[in-house]
């Protein structure tokens, strides 16, 4: 199975400038925990939910004042849409990432690939359930 048949498709983003005050509210807004940053359409790195609250809430700093590039985890670990979804699967798994960046063949992102799209497939259901048990151990 390929990585495509189980990506969302044309994920929000937000540019390096973004203030996270609005990648925040894009979170909200389209109830996600990951926005890709991207330049030219291409991810240059990824802000978590978990991102803004440890890098940048928990040290007093003002998300109206801090940019995306200032809070993004860079470079972007990313996966090509037509790989296998058990090689993606085990980057998430050794990564420990709830979520990936997918990119076309030329770069450019056209995904996200999350632990809750492996758990909507049956067949996928074990893999989710792999990545989930590496993600939830402690670093």
């Amino acid at each position: 199975m390929k990585v495509r048949t189980v990506m969302t498709q044309n994920p929000v983003v937000a540019a390096a400038s973004t203030y996270l005050s609005e990648v925040a509210r894009k979170m909200l807004d389209n109830d996600i925990g990951e926005i890709p940053i991207v330049h030219e359409g291409k991810p240059i790195g990824v802000v978590t939910d978990r991102d803004i609250v440890v890098r940048l809430v928990a040290h007093g700093q003002d998300p109206k004042q801090v940019r995306a590039e200032d809070c993004m985890t860079s470079p972007a670990l990313t996966f090509e849409q037509n790989a296998d979804l058990k090689e993606c699967a085990e980057l998430m798994a050794r990564e420990r990432i709830r979520r990936v960046p997918v990119v076309d063949a030329g770069g450019s992102l056209c995904g996200i690939v999350a632990l809750a799209d492996l758990e909507r497939r049956a067949d996928t259901r074990s893999m989710k359930a792999e990545v989930s048990r590496h993600v939830s151990q402690p670093h």
